[in-house]
């Protein structure tokens, strides 16, 4: 049986990173391992890293990562100018999933980029089966930790 992304990643996690620019490096790896369709349910606190990790995989996949911001106040943004499109979700201040659907959030996940879904327990009932779920986590100040799983409560 061929590896599974699922599988690729799991030999990058868990993983402590000890900076922003190592929490960076640790995306622009994952990107590596990721397929067009791909989505990414990414959990934690404020400050965890999250928005950090998506520009490492902006980078992986080509777009700059200094272009990405995060989309709490937009929710989603797109980035095309890479080899692959990056589909950057915030569900930070959605108050109802269908805020998501009518954002067409159904068909950027069936589509041919990487999705990112930052806060991603605020819409776990929208999370395709094949969701690869990370958890971010506080260490220290300026230490992470990333794990692969989603907590108890995203899981549907």
């Amino acid at each position: 049986m061929p590896p599974t992304e699922n599988d690729t990643i799991q030999g990058l996690l868990p993983c402590a990173t000890e900076s922003t620019e190592a929490t960076l490096a640790l995306g622009t790896r994952v990107a590596a391992t990721l397929a067009p369709g791909t989505v990414l349910a990414l959990y934690g606190d404020l400050g965890a890293g999250k928005t950090h990790f998506v520009k490492g995989i902006a980078e992986g996949l080509g777009i700059p990562p200094a272009e990405v911001r995060s989309p709490t106040f937009t929710i989603l943004s797109v980035y095309e100018n890479g080899e692959t499109p990056l589909y950057h979700f915030d569900a930070y201040r959605v108050q109802n999933p269908d805020e998501f659907v009518e954002l067409g959030f159904e068909e950027y996940a069936r589509g041919d980029g990487i999705t990112c879904i930052e806060w991603a327990d605020r819409i776990p009932d929208l999370l395709p089966p094949d969701t690869i779920h990370l958890r971010f986590h506080h260490v220290a100040p300026s230490e992470r930790r990333i794990t692969l799983g989603a907590p108890d409560a995203a899981l549907h």
